[in-house]
């Protein structure tokens, strides 16, 4: 095994173009685990818990690169594949043109001034997006703020300012939107229709839509408003714009809210706006004593005429039984993470999390518990200065091998997400690493259980059904619910030997 870390001083790289640096990286043979993010202090952090050091000076500005590889030429592969994205990024930047050309636009509201356009996607680190999305909309755009670790002061502002000006800020921390069938950001290849999703989620609208897909039933838009809209801080400001968007717009025939656990007096005031509306409105709020994302799904389908059909599931051929030891869920959607937390907790009591459903629950610093455990690997203190993990899965693939060497664990439950965007490929590599786990659990002489809920269509570009393939070949049961996957994985567990 050999190591390398490097740092670059100042070479700083916005998180898009380090989701595909990291791809190329990953993806060199011989290499087993790759971090190439910018040198925040969580960065340092994880670098430290792959057992290695960089120099104590680096900051965030600075460009961290950790390699552990099969060997020296494999090290030196990687390097090489990591050298030439980084040059195929700098060849697509706009450079000064010919002489009497037009000079490149330097600010958004330049940009603005040159094209015919309605809207403006920010991806920008999180201290910047406040000013270009400002930009934007003073330049009459309405905004898509793909950033995350947006201050919710600076929310607040831009969400008012859009109101003020009739546009809509979709976000901050919005990785998921469709407009008239233009996917942004983390984008499932779904049919037109006449539903429309107003997304207090990204994965969360992921899963509506490929259920959707699935049953026939096409989508007219989806309107990301970012996780934090439905919060008592934020108060629904984006949510109520883009639901008075879509009841004016004559191709939607339903809308669907769909939210993370909301605040609950920002949801009543959400029901109310939404009961003057026009346009019928339903609602997907994760919660306890709340119907799942797949069940509001099969009230929308009907909603609209459409056949519920018989949710596409992949069984292990591997005779599965409840088993003594706890549930894990390692996660790269924070939606997903949520719902399965709502329906693991109300059979197998408390989950520790990263993202806690009661603030008791939570996980510390070090994202370690005995007892059941679920971790939202894409939330904003893991995505800091690195790719998320549906471009970069190599956090998760290290827990998931951790969890396989934890003799208290019987069961493991994970997502995949496809789509644009997400990696071209996810379970080739999930495949191989779930092997590894059960091969490590088998040889201690456990039976390690992995469940797999896959959120994509037939027309993602990864192909859902050769996904699910090689993720069954490699032991898992695989599920489109997401719901069904998680009470498939709390039946697996043997509840009397893990309370």
């Amino acid at each position: 095994m050999t190591d390398h870390v490097e740092v670059r001083r100042g070479a700083y790289r916005d998180s898009v173009s380090l989701m595909q640096v990291s791809r190329a990286v990953q993806d060199s043979p011989g290499v087993q685990v790759a971090l190439v993010a910018m040198a925040t202090e969580l960065n340092l952090e994880l670098l430290a818990g792959m057992g290695l050091t960089g120099p104590g000076d680096a900051g965030p500005n600075d460009l961290l690169i950790a390699l552990r590889a099969d060997d020296e030429a494999a090290v030196d592969a990687a390097v090489r594949a990591m050298e030439a994205a980084l040059v195929a990024l700098s060849a697509q930047r706009p450079g000064s043109g010919g002489f009497g050309d037009e000079a490149p636009a330097r600010t958004t509201r330049t940009a603005a001034a040159r094209i015919e356009a309605n809207l403006a996607v920010i991806s920008v680190p999180g201290r910047h997006a406040f000013t270009e999305a400002m930009d934007a909309l003073d330049s009459g755009l309405s905004v898509m703020i793909f950033s995350d670790n947006v201050p919710v002061e600076q929310e607040i502002l831009l969400k008012d300012a859009a109101a003020d000006r009739n546009l809509l800020v979709m976000g901050p921390d919005c990785g998921t939107a469709a407009l008239g069938g233009l996917g942004l950001g983390f984008a499932n290849v779904v049919s037109p229709g006449r539903v429309g999703l107003v997304a207090a989620s990204g994965t969360g609208a992921q899963e509506l839509m490929c259920l959707l897909d699935a049953a026939g039933v096409g989508v007219s838009h989806c309107l990301g408003v970012g996780g934090r809209d439905l919060s008592s801080a934020v108060g629904g400001r984006s949510t109520r714009q883009a639901l008075a968007a879509l009841d004016a717009d004559p191709g939607t025939d339903l809308i669907v809210v769909v939210s993370k656990p909301p605040a609950a007096d920002v949801a009543d005031e959400v029901r109310a706006f939404a009961e003057k509306l026009t346009t019928p409105v339903q609602f997907a709020l994760l919660g306890q004593g709340r119907p799942d994302l797949t069940a509001v799904t099969e009230e929308a389908v009907r909603a609209v005429d459409g056949q519920v059909p018989t949710w596409p599931t992949w069984p292990s051929t591997e005779e599965q039984t409840p088993r003594a030891g706890a549930l894990r869920g390692l996660f790269s959607g924070g939606t997903l993470c949520d719902e399965a937390m709502v329906l693991a907790a109300s059979a197998l009591g408390p989950i520790a999390s990263n993202i806690p459903l009661r603030p008791e629950w939570a996980l510390p610093d070090d994202l370690r518990a005995g007892g059941h455990v679920m971790i939202d690997f894409g939330d904003d203190r893991l995505t800091e200065g690195r790719p998320h993990p549906m471009i970069d899965p190599s956090l998760r693939l290290e827990r998931l091998a951790q969890e396989a060497a934890d003799a208290s664990v019987g069961v493991v439950l994970m997502d995949v997400v496809l789509g644009y965007g997400a990696h071209e490929d996810p379970a080739t590599g999930l495949a191989a690493a779930i092997r590894s786990a059960r091969s490590t659990a088998t040889a201690a002489g456990r039976d390690l259980a992995v469940v797999v809920s896959l959120c994509g269509t037939r027309s993602d570009p990864q192909g859902l059904d050769r996904q699910a393939a090689t993720l069954l070949d490699a032991g898992a049961s695989v599920f489109l619910s997401n719901a069904a996957a998680a009470r498939h994985a709390v039946s697996l567990v043997r509840q009397e030997a893990t309370a």
